[in-house]
């Protein structure tokens, strides 16, 4: 290990005095991000001629809990994500993608290595990911990049084998959150605020930005619910919660843009934000997460952020899925496969939309995947898929003793309208993909291991608001 990365690992911390320039710096961008992003303008020959550079970094951001629904880039109409807005309309938005599981380990799992859930083999809180398990971040770390994760979400501790190919691993430790800031989920007791992520990723970039390096930044504001004096701005209600701590973390993403700007990276930086979940607000009777696989639960923001921005940002309108999330940027940047994955790269769909040519390949089936089950180690499987294909969603929960089918249209508001009476041949067509599935077994062999989960790292899942017994 070298020195700066040495230093790197033991400090993570930054000045108040450095926060506080920072601060005035990220609220003028904050108002006015056109004048102050010195982005080179480009366009899609220069997406394509990414993998051709030796130059990029790599921002990983992951919102916790992002419903891609709440954001104005993808239809809302409250003015909840500038932030992300800007970056979308300059950059590259999916505006149909769907996350593999309603639950974070079950979801990041399956992001991290492009698998779905069946074939990582985690469903279960004492899940773990294998090390024979290739992770993205040992493919960059071998290509010569500075890795490190900064996460506040224990469901991605190094135990359940998320650290493997980070350099640093860190779980920054959590300082009270100031006076200004509200903490709403009644369900989630975590200390600190994602501004102790901010902290810590400013610290690696002051020591590695001379170097090719690839951050991963996990936020939790939103999971909390947590939002600050500036951000209140849309009400006291559940849902109008939600929005305002949407509104904060968008803030915090510009500070992340700001602090790679002031390192002069901003414009060597590929930026990709994305979700491991949304969250329901009483659409079927039902709030939260890691309950069900319905549409608000699991259609969830990607977003890419070039070292260049375009004069129109490009839309994808076809569906996508976080298993292929990985397989686009290691093939934009130019870097070896993941093996034997789910997903695929997006890059072809990429060029054809920004050249203004037809999709190249036939949309793909999309499944998230939730054990119902996934806090109990002792009881049966009860598995819920959902089969997402063409106009269709198709729902299928299997419990030890019956079954229980919905089919949805895309096209109706909200996906609330079951029409399996009136589509049995299209019900009939996805229950033989949704079992087809649940009788994969997993890549590796022997599954996935299990973990001990001691007291202490059930306790703090437990914080987080889930039932682990």
């Amino acid at each position: 290990m070298n020195d700066g990365a040495a230093r790197a690992g033991r400090g993570w911390f930054i000045g108040a005095g450095v926060l506080a320039v920072l601060a005035v710096y990220f609220w003028v961008t904050y108002e006015q991000p056109t004048e102050l992003d010195n982005r080179p303008i480009g366009d899609v020959e220069d997406i394509a001629q990414l993998a051709d550079r030796d130059d990029v970094n790599l921002l990983f951001i992951v919102i916790d809990t992002l419903r891609s629904h709440r954001l104005g880039s993808y239809g809302y109409s409250r003015n909840t994500s500038p932030t992300l807005d800007y970056m979308a309309g300059k950059g590259v938005r999916f505006a149909r993608h769907l996350a593999q599981s309603s639950w974070t380990k079950a979801s990041m799992a399956s992001l991290w290595t492009g698998l779905y859930p069946v074939g990582t083999g985690v469903t279960r809180f004492a899940h773990a990911l294998p090390e024979e398990a290739t992770m993205p971040a040992e493919i960059l770390r071998d290509a010569g990049f500075r890795t490190a994760g900064v996460w506040r979400n224990g469901w991605v501790a190094p135990n359940f084998g998320f650290g493997q190919g980070f350099e640093f691993y860190h779980r920054p430790i959590g300082k009270p959150a100031p006076p200004s800031f509200k903490r709403e989920n009644p369900n989630v007791t975590v200390e600190g605020t994602d501004h102790d992520v901010l902290a810590a990723a400013v610290e690696f970039l002051r020591i590695n930005a001379s170097h090719r390096f690839f951050l991963y930044t996990h936020l939790m504001d939103v999971h909390q619910y947590l939002y600050d004096t500036d951000s209140a701005v849309f009400g006291v209600g559940y849902s109008d919660i939600y929005d305002n701590s949407v509104l904060h973390e968008d803030s915090v993403v510009l500070q992340l843009l700001a602090a790679l700007a002031e390192k002069g990276v901003l414009d060597k930086t590929l930026v990709v934000v994305t979700s491991d979940h949304g969250e329901a607000f009483q659409e079927r009777g039902l709030e939260g997460h890691a309950r069900h696989v319905y549409r608000e639960s699991t259609e969830v923001p990607f977003i890419l952020s070039f070292p260049f921005h375009l004069e129109r940002g490009i839309a994808i309108h076809g569906p996508t899925r976080n298993i292929d999330v990985w397989p686009t940027v290691l093939d934009l940047l130019g870097l070896p496969e993941l093996p034997g994955i789910d997903g695929r790269s997006l890059v072809p769909e990429i060029l054809a939309a920004g050249r203004g040519e037809p999709a190249p390949r036939a949309v793909e089936t999309g499944i998230s995947h939730l054990d119902r089950h996934w806090g109990r180690m002792e009881l049966p499987e009860k598995p819920a898929v959902a089969v997402t294909d063409g106009i269709h969603r198709f729902i299928y929960e299997r419990n030890p003793d019956d079954e229980r089918e919905e089919l949805f249209s895309h096209g109706e508001p909200n996906e609330q309208t079951d029409v399996i009476a009136e589509q049995p041949e299209a019900a009939a067509r996805l229950r033989v993909l949704a079992k087809d599935y649940l009788a994969r077994p997993p890549l590796w062999e022997g599954g996935a291991p299990i973990v001990n989960v001691d007291h202490m790292e059930r306790n703090q899942l437990r914080a987080l608001g889930y039932v682990v017994e």
